[in-house]
């Protein structure tokens, strides 16, 4: 699973997730994108699923490209814990993803495998999202 080498400090507060997004909200890589509508918290495995979702369905046909990394760690306790005790250890790792944000970026020598592959990884996000093409593509 993705996840910081090191961090500066172990422990992030939770954050607020309002807004549109600023940077990477436009194809910079590939001809097609899976771009989020909505907002929400993106797990390391969430986006491992989306990737191996994309890859599979083409084959070793493309190239794929993840536009994001989960960089905020997320704390949980065990269950059954009274309350108190300090906050609980780092649990899993996200990306905050808000809308117009590129998930992936995909490149393959047939458009309808693609979409298909990009549509694959768009049902394994926790919030809906929106297929993209380069616009000298669909001339």
């Amino acid at each position: 699973m993705l996840q910081p080498k090191r961090r500066k400090y172990r422990k992030d507060f939770r954050g607020r997730r309002k807004g549109l997004s600023q940077r990477g909200s436009s194809l910079s890589f590939g001809e097609f994108g899976l771009k989020a509508m909505g907002r929400g918290w993106l797990k390391s495995k969430q986006i491992e699923a989306g990737r191996r979702a994309i890859t599979n369905t083409l084959k070793r046909k493309g190239r794929v490209w993840i536009r994001v990394f989960p960089d905020k760690p997320i704390t949980s306790r065990p269950a059954g814990q009274r309350m108190g005790q300090g906050k609980g250890d780092i649990d899993t790792y996200v990306a905050v993803i808000k809308p117009g944000r590129i998930i992936y970026e995909v490149t393959g020598p047939n458009e309808e495998v693609v979409k298909s592959a990009i549509s694959k990884a768009g049902d394994k996000m926790p919030f809906k999202t929106m297929i993209i093409a380069k616009e000298d593509r669909l001339r």
